[in-house]
């Protein structure tokens, strides 16, 4: 594989899935300018408290953080600007009615470049969580590493 296409992600939004069912994912293209693209490459965004939803009829990516660039000099962009989000006219449509009709939420989960070294973001349609089913999650997830834990010790 070439250096810089292989798809590890750059930013990664683990709260998302602790606090959102996450009912199903669509990778979706951004539109950034160069100094974004080059601060994505060095591994610095941030889309811990971003969302997705509609901006002038588009499919948009809301506070979203990518860093300045620092060789950029003047020629920088805005860390939290609004970035269009490239998905097929059907699909937007479709992403954009499941948050008006159903109150679903469109969360990103990832960035990164993908194997031709196009920026990808991949978007969650998600449903909160209440404290309970927060709870529950926790347990099962400790019970399987418990699980697995045991698991270890008897083949030894």
């Amino acid at each position: 594989m070439a250096a810089g296409t292989d798809t590890r992600p750059i930013a990664q939004n683990r709260r998302a899935r602790y606090d959102y069912f996450i009912d199903e994912t669509v990778e979706a293209g951004i539109i950034l300018v160069g100094t974004e693209v080059k601060s994505l490459r060095e591994g610095k965004a941030s889309i811990g408290e971003a969302y997705a939803g509609e901006s002038g009829g588009a499919l948009a990516l809301f506070n979203a953080n990518i860093p300045e660039y620092a060789a950029a000099n003047r020629f920088n962009h805005e860390p939290r600007r609004v970035r269009l989000l490239l998905v097929h006219k059907k699909e937007r449509d479709r992403l954009l009615g499941l948050v008006r009709r159903e109150g679903c939420t469109i969360v990103p989960l990832s960035v990164y470049f993908n194997h031709r070294g196009i920026a990808k973001v991949q978007l969650g349609v998600a449903r909160g969580k209440r404290k309970v089913d927060k709870r529950e999650d926790s347990k099962r997830r400790d019970w399987q590493r418990e699980k697995s834990r045991l698991m270890r010790s008897k083949d030894l």
